[in-house]
């Protein structure tokens, strides 16, 4: 709901399919919150405008996890590079529109959580960012 209103001017649409009785996760929450909205960001600037981006939560018993994804309608990520996204100061960004972190400070939040981070793509379809955290 913190960027939903200036998405929307972009007429980007936020999608939520938030699971049912999620267990709680242990963790900063204001990090957290940093590594959701640098995902939410990316997803913003991949589409453009003119776009969805889809958000999902569940519980994944089997593994303890809370599982979540973030899908964009965006202009997708050339496989050439998808292996370097999470690398700091990596960017396809113009020069002074980026500077490479936000995934890269999300990976970050994301493992020291304990958690796992990936990412599949197909150019011109949009990007989905999966991760997953440990349940408490």
């Amino acid at each position: 709901s913190v960027v939903e209103h200036i998405y929307s001017s972009d007429r980007i649409t936020i999608k939520r399919d938030y699971g049912q009785d999620l267990p709680p996760v242990q963790g900063d929450r204001d990090k957290l919150k940093q590594a959701f909205l640098n995902l939410l960001s990316n997803a913003h600037d991949a589409i453009g405008t003119d776009g969805n981006i889809s958000i999902a939560t569940h519980y994944d018993s089997e593994n303890n996890e809370v599982a979540i994804s973030f899908v964009d309608t965006g202009i997708g990520i050339p496989p050439d590079i998808l292996d370097r996204i999470f690398d700091p100061f990596f960017t396809t960004k113009e020069t002074g529109r980026g500077t490479g972190l936000g995934l890269s400070i999300a990976k970050h939040i994301i493992t020291v959580h304990g958690g796992k981070i990936w990412v599949e793509s197909t150019p011109g379809k949009g990007s989905t960012f999966f991760f997953t955290l440990p349940a408490r």
